[in-house]
């Protein structure tokens, strides 16, 4: 800054000064020539001096003028400086509360990672105030050890002055919360801090990170279904170029990810898509239309032969670029056209063939028809004869005078002959209803004991008669199958009897029941006869075939097995035989075990809410319930013993039930449908045709639940029609409204079905 000056040299007031003494001395001591001669030169050196001295006081004046520039230049820079100061203070402040109010959270800290400065949103982003965090250890805030090893790292790093640093760390909070900081670290210069301090800027990523993970997420979901789906797929941009593709595109295709990845659809592999039908979809379909479903494109694919392929297109809009993809599933249906072709084919050759089928169904009808109408007709001609055959008969056998023993045996030939011979009508007739399926069954829960001991009294005389030995089981509680009563007794009556038949001399019969299963019970039929040989065994179910014992005494008509193995199928059950020769055979069927049937309400409620006192003077009033199965019997004697004022009349069939309610009157009947002998539609007809009982209400209760059998029931004439199993409450309504009395008329037919 300074300007160049001369000075006054000390050597110079030295001169002057020895010259002035030397003249003093002079003029006292030396000789007057000398004196003259040193006074000469002391003037010389004087004017010399002089001279210099003008020159130096020159320099002085001009040094004057320079100090005095150089002061006015002075008090100019120190003017500057103290408006700098005072640009620099407002500068710092304005950082200060820039540092302070950020939004993003500022530190400064040491090379060690120690905090020495804390802005507002850096306390708060852990949540301490400023001056609790001033000297704590910022590793104190990072969640685990690799964190704070990447943070030290990040610091050493930012220390080295190799520019910003950046690095992600996990950070708790006061309360325990989990922060993903995003740190940006910068070495401060050492005009701002001379102990060589970081400032770090931290950045709240929590819901970055969590949205960067659902997007992440959200991509490997895409991902993987774009890769689990089976047909083809791939996505195109805008410009038709394949951004990716499935794994099942590069099989059915015969192409890799390098070649189809960033090429133009139209070019992949060989340029066999460029497709004048696939151009139109992508050129003048899809602009017009962001779905496209069902575009079938067929084309001579050089490395897979000619294909149809079904093509659905997507255009989806992706706002957050601006830009458009094309989703493209593609589905190989050659062979489905082939399959649909190869259909049309089998259709018309399945129309002719129904026609065919139609037409012979027609005929078989017709011919069934004629079977049923025939047999009917000779099961009627059939029985006139026998009937009257059998009537005198039995008339001779008892009227007076007494047959001679003679006449009685002749009189039990024609009684045995008839009886075999009407056995032998049910029979076929029976048969025929199995064959054209309109045999009527009523499955519903029954109990096997009950069947068992009917079967053995029945059985019993016939085999003492033949000398056989017959024993059957002690059942130690309760047995119930879902099966029709009547057909279970009809078929083990035949087991019993062949069994006995069939035997040799004083053998033995055994039945015994068990469970081959939880829900199914075997009764088998053993006997200890000559038993059957394979050949035998393999026509044993077939129609009139009696395996050789034709030529034998016993009677036999050959279907009694056939019928067996019928009715045992259509109540969901199976039959078959063992036999050795020599030895025996044991028949045995299998029946679906049932729980015994409960009541349907609730027992107590109903028997509390039923017992209603009887008034004196007041007549209990009679129900008759017409029904074969003894199971369900009891459960209607057990609902009606709740009620004082009502009392029941039994009967196991149809016929027995015309004639109580012709002798007793009952107020109210209620009827089985499928009963042996009559059915109860028939039954229920003969009462209304009787005037003794025309005016008595019938109530229908049966396991017959389908719409047609309801409206079938309601059309013949039945007050009411309950369904099995019996809804108490609604079962004892119903009797409440049939014994209303009869001045008010009988009610419309309506249905009421057991849940």
């Amino acid at each position: 800054m300074g300007i160049g000056r001369k000075r006054i040299l000390p050597s110079s007031i030295k001169l002057h000064s020895n010259a002035e003494e030397r003249l003093s001395d002079n003029t006292i001591e030396l000789p007057q020539v000398r004196t003259n001669e040193a006074t000469q030169r002391l003037g010389q050196e004087l004017e010399i001096h002089q001279i210099e001295m003008e020159v130096q006081n020159v320099e002085l004046r001009r040094t004057q003028m320079e100090l005095e520039s150089q002061q006015i230049e002075l008090e100019l820079q120190n003017d500057e400086l103290r408006r700098t100061q005072g640009e620099l203070e407002l500068s710092r402040n304005k950082y200060s509360e820039l540092y302070d109010f950020a939004p993003v959270g500022y530190f400064t800290f040491d090379p060690r990672g120690v905090i020495h400065g804390v802005n507002i949103a850096g306390s708060q982003l852990l949540g301490i105030e400023r001056h609790l965090l001033v000297d704590k250890p910022f590793g104190h805030f990072i969640a685990d050890a690799d964190g704070r090893v990447v943070f030290l790292k990040h610091l050493e790093t930012a220390a080295q002055k190799q520019g910003m640093q950046r690095c992600e760390i996990r950070i708790v909070g006061k309360d325990g919360s989990m922060i993903y900081g995003q740190l940006q670290s910068v070495m401060l210069d050492d005009s701002q801090s001379k102990a060589g301090h970081i400032l770090s800027s931290i950045v709240d990523g929590t819901v970055a990170k969590y949205l960067a993970m659902e997007v992440q997420d959200a991509r490997e979901y895409a991902e993987n279904i774009v890769e689990t789906v089976r047909e083809p797929l791939v996505v195109l941009n805008f410009d038709l170029k394949i951004l990716t593709a499935n794994h099942s595109f590069y099989d059915t295709f015969k192409v890799t990810p390098e070649e189809t990845i960033g090429n133009f659809i139209y070019d992949l592999g060989n340029r066999q898509w460029d497709i004048s039908k696939l151009r139109v979809l992508f050129e003048e379909i899809l602009p017009n239309n962001s779905v496209f479903n069902g575009y079938e494109v067929e084309h001579n694919f050089p490395g897979i032969g000619r294909k149809i392929i079904l093509l659905n297109a997507r255009q989806i809009f992706r706002k957050n670029i601006g830009s458009h993809i094309i989703l493209l599933a593609m589905e190989d249906i050659t062979v489905r056209k082939q399959v649909e072709a190869e259909r049309v084919r089998l259709d018309q050759i399945l129309q002719e063939r129904n026609a065919e089928l139609e037409s012979a169904r027609s005929v078989a009808e017709k011919a069934n028809r004629a079977k049923s109408e025939f047999l009917s007709s000779m099961s009627h001609e059939l029985r006139s004869p026998l009937n009257a055959i059998l009537g005198f008969a039995q008339l001779l056998d008892k009227g007076a005078p007494l047959p001679t023993l003679k006449q009685k045996s002749s009189i039990n030939q024609i009684l045995k002959a008839g009886w075999y011979l009407l056995k032998l009508i049910n029979e076929i007739l029976d048969l025929a209803l199995i064959e054209s399926g309109r045999l009527s069954m009523s499955l519903e829960p029954m109990s096997l004991v009950d069947v068992m001991l009917e079967c053995q009294a029945m059985i019993e005389p016939q085999a003492k008669k033949s000398g056989i030995r017959i024993s059957f089981p002690q059942f130690a509680g309760p047995c119930f199958v879902h099966a029709d009563r009547t057909r279970v007794k009809q078929v083990l009556v035949n087991l019993l009897t062949n069994a006995i038949k069939y035997n040799r001399t004083q053998g033995t019969v055994e039945v015994t029941c068990s469970t081959t299963t939880p829900e199914r019970i075997r009764i088998s039929v053993q006997d200890t006869g000559a038993g059957l040989s394979p050949e035998k065994l393999s026509q044993l179910f077939q129609p009139f075939n009696r395996l050789g014992q034709e030529v034998s005494s016993e009677e036999g008509t050959g279907i009694g097995l056939v019928m067996s193995k019928r009715l045992v199928e259509l109540m969901g059950g199976g039959i078959g035989v063992e036999s050795v020769v020599g030895k025996g055979s044991v028949f045995w069927i299998e029946l679906v075990l049932v729980a015994a049937p409960q009541l349907a309400g609730d027992a107590t409620e109903t028997r509390v809410s039923a017992e209603a006192p009887v008034q004196l003077g007041v007549k209990p009033r009679t129900l008759l319930y017409i029904e074969d199965n003894r199971a369900n019997m009891e459960l209607v004697e057990e609902i009606i013993d709740c009620r004082a004022d009502l009392r029941l009349l039994g009967a196991g069939d149809g016929t027995q039930g015309i004639a109580l309610a012709r002798i007793h009157q009952p107020d109210v009947i209620l009827m089985d449908i499928n009963l042996p002998g009559i059915s109860g539609i028939q039954a229920l007809k003969i009462l209304r045709a009787d005037p003794v009982t025309t005016h008595i209400p019938v109530l229908a209760i049966s396991a017959n639940a389908m719409p047609h059998d309801i409206k079938k029931g309601l059309e013949s004439g039945f007050f009411r029609y309950l369904t099995k199993p019996i809804n108490v409450n609604e079962f004892m309504e119903a009797i409440d409204e049939a014994l209303e009395p009869a001045e008010k008329g009988a009610d419309e037919p309506k249905i009421v079905g057991g849940q």
